[in-house]
């Protein structure tokens, strides 16, 4: 790992909460840290302070806002307040419908591309410099992206999801164990099909 690189220590996936957004398209940062959390044998808590669910393993926290997308940086305002962690030492997990199906991209900082969950953790923290990961979703057509987002998967869609959910967790651990760019090397190639 670089030395220079700040250790990641926070891994926050970004969705909406409630029944009716699961497995939602806009949900998939959701969807990466829940397979983290089972893959590690952790168990999720509650904090309404904090307003996030929370599981705390050897090498990092994992955290799902549960206020709406656009208010995610308040959730990890707090989280991030009580743990003294810098906003480099973060990486946030998100949809991103500019990025094909089953395509990854990281970035250790940049703008929101129009992400208003992003938006919310950027103005919280004060800087775009946090790591991102961006799983792709899909292109949304032409007229109401906000549906396609909102919406779930096609049945014809899951199993190249469920691959690309296993594939952003094993970039998020490649993250943690050997720094940002190491895994934006690995993971930002275009998958196998």
């Amino acid at each position: 790992m670089d030395e220079k690189a700040p250790q990641i220590r926070l891994i926050v996936g970004l969705g909406n909460p409630g029944a009716e957004y699961n497995r939602t398209r806009h949900n998939v940062g959701f969807n990466v840290v829940e397979f983290l959390a089972a893959e590690w044998g952790l168990t999720w808590q509650h904090s309404k302070s904090w307003h996030a669910l929370w599981a705390k393993g050897e090498k990092a926290i994992l955290v799902k806002p549960t206020n709406y997308m656009n208010r995610s940086g308040e959730a990890l305002s707090a989280v991030t307040g009580f743990y003294k962690i810098e906003p480099a030492e973060i990486l946030v997990v998100l949809d991103d419908m500019a990025l094909e199906l089953g395509r990854l991209r990281l970035r250790m900082e940049g703008g929101t591309g129009g992400h208003n969950g992003l938006e919310s953790i950027i103005l919280q923290l004060g800087t775009e410099a946090i790591p991102r990961l961006r799983v792709g979703i899909g292109a949304a057509p032409s007229e109401g992206a906000v549906d396609y987002v909102l919406g779930r998967f096609f049945e014809e869609e899951m199993p190249v999801v469920q691959k690309t959910v296993e594939r952003a967790g094993e970039a998020v651990k490649c993250a943690i164990d050997k720094g940002v760019l190491s895994a934006m090397n690995l993971f930002n190639k275009i998958p196998e099909p």
